[in-house]
């Protein structure tokens, strides 16, 4: 397979030159995302930048791919999710209201053949079959992808950035599973679309990044979740090897360790699982003296060694990708806690300013 170099310049291009227009539209329709106390920029934005990634994304697929089913289904589920990120931009849309839109958007892909029909043990590779389970599995790794990316954008220029280091760490692990195996077709394109997305999001990061001139929006961060997702599915769902499902949950790491910790942390706090709180871990690293594009080169330098670790887990046996997977988890897991991220940091930092206050009023 060559590289797709043609669709990579006009998904850049394109985001280069859309991006502006986008940033104008939002005003005049009034998607404007107002700052307050949970947000972190001072001024009134523009959104809505879900919609020029998504405009450059698929000019550049429908003017140089073949539109094979897979690839149809992509655009079909994409358009769906992006509409519901238009719509939430602009007008505002509840919680259950948009979890019943992204439901919708990825059961519309099974039907063009984009499912996770089997599992696979990973210390005997026996095949689990799936079956009817095979729907639902899938419904529920988009649905949670789409909302990890949702989550982590809070800080210009990070679910951008993010999304580009898992589409191009996804394309590499994929070509490397296709070129040991001989590759299906899904795989192939698999492969082409995360070059071209990662290609359109940094045309778009151009305008993202600190200090942001438009914001991604609901639209874009569900937009670029859902493709993510989906293009793991159509490109390592059908390997039968135990890495094959573990990778994309390493490459997404951070959106879905992130995700994960603010549902304990919700949890525990008895707070509402869907109730934003400014403990993520970009608010962390904010607090603990960073600046805001500090914060976001730090998190997409985590990102980058998450990437370069499911490569190489994909390289290894199963055996040592699983004691990969081990030492990484660990790692991640005790740095996450040393900075409060999983709930215990802040709960710490609040009763030592408890403490101290209590001690301010003695004296």
């Amino acid at each position: 397979m060559q590289i797709p170099v043609t669709a990579m310049l006009l998904a850049f291009g394109s985001a280069l030159l859309v991006t502006p227009l986008v940033r104008k539209w939002a005003f005049r329709c009034g998607a404007l995302d107002r700052p307050d106390q949970r947000k972190m920029h001072d001024r009134v934005m523009p959104r809505l930048g879900g919609l020029a990634v998504y405009i450059s994304f698929v000019a550049a697929v429908l003017l140089t791919r073949e539109i094979t089913l897979q690839v149809l289904g992509l655009l079909a589920g994409g358009s769906l999710i992006l509409l519901l990120g238009v719509i939430d931009d602009i007008r505002g849309v509840s919680p259950r209201l948009k979890l019943a839109g992204q439901i919708a958007a990825a059961c519309a892909v099974v039907p063009f053949g984009l499912r996770v029909e089997f599992l696979t043990n990973p210390f005997s590779e026996e095949l689990i079959a799936l079956g009817l389970l095979s729907v639902p599995v899938t419904v529920m790794w988009i649905v949670s992808v789409t909302n990890a990316v949702n989550l982590v954008d809070g800080l210009d220029g990070l679910a951008g950035g993010t999304t580009c280091i898992a589409a191009l760490t996804l394309a590499a692990v994929v070509w490397i599973e296709a070129a040991a195996t001989g590759g299906s077709q899904g795989q192939w394109d698999s492969v082409a679309l995360a070059i071209i997305l990662a290609a359109a999001v940094l045309g778009f990061l151009r305008y993202n990044f600190y200090p942001a001139r438009i914001f991604l929006g609901d639209s874009g961060s569900m937009y670029l979740g859902f493709s993510v997702a989906v293009l793991a599915v159509m490109g390592l769902a059908k390997s039968a090897t135990f890495i094959s499902v573990i990778i994309p949950v390493v490459i997404l790491g951070i959106p879905i360790l992130d995700t994960a910790f603010a549902i304990v942390r919700r949890y525990c706090g008895n707070k509402p699982i869907f109730q934003p709180d400014k403990e993520h871990l970009h608010h962390r690293l904010i607090e603990m003296g960073l600046s805001h594009p500090q914060a976001v080169l730090c998190l997409y330098g985590v990102n980058v060694i998450l990437g370069l670790s499911a490569i190489a887990m994909t390289l290894v046996s199963p055996k040592q990708a699983i004691f990969l997977l081990v030492i990484l988890s660990t790692a991640v897991l005790t740095v996450a806690n040393k900075i409060g991220a999983t709930g215990a940091g802040s709960r710490a930092t609040h009763s030592t300013q408890a403490s101290n206050q209590q001690r301010s009023s003695r004296m």
